[in-house]
């Protein structure tokens, strides 16, 4: 694992498109910034941890990656009637 020092404004690359800005720190809480292109796509780890144990629970396998973008997608309303959209043109 690299450790890195940042104070507030500074940045660490990842790759030649992800930027991880420190936007400010209170307390124990840092508060970061991520740049990175539209086809990638950034999740807390609790969230996807979260969403992995409640499959498991149900006695399914864990999905793919892109199964499981689409869940955090239609749960936080990015996909918010894309579905139906895509039902009534068929």
């Amino acid at each position: 694992m690299l450790v890195l020092r940042r104070k507030t404004g500074e940045s660490v690359m990842i790759g030649d498109g992800i930027e991880v800005q420190v936007l400010g720190v209170e307390g124990d809480t840092v508060k970061l910034g991520f740049s990175a292109p539209p086809d990638i796509q950034i999740f807390r780890k609790e969230l996807v941890e979260s969403i992995w144990q409640e499959n498991l629970k149900a006695g399914k396998q864990p999905p793919n990656q892109d199964q499981l973008r689409h869940l955090i997608n239609r749960f936080s309303g990015k996909d918010a009637g894309k579905q139906d959209f895509q039902q009534e043109r068929k």
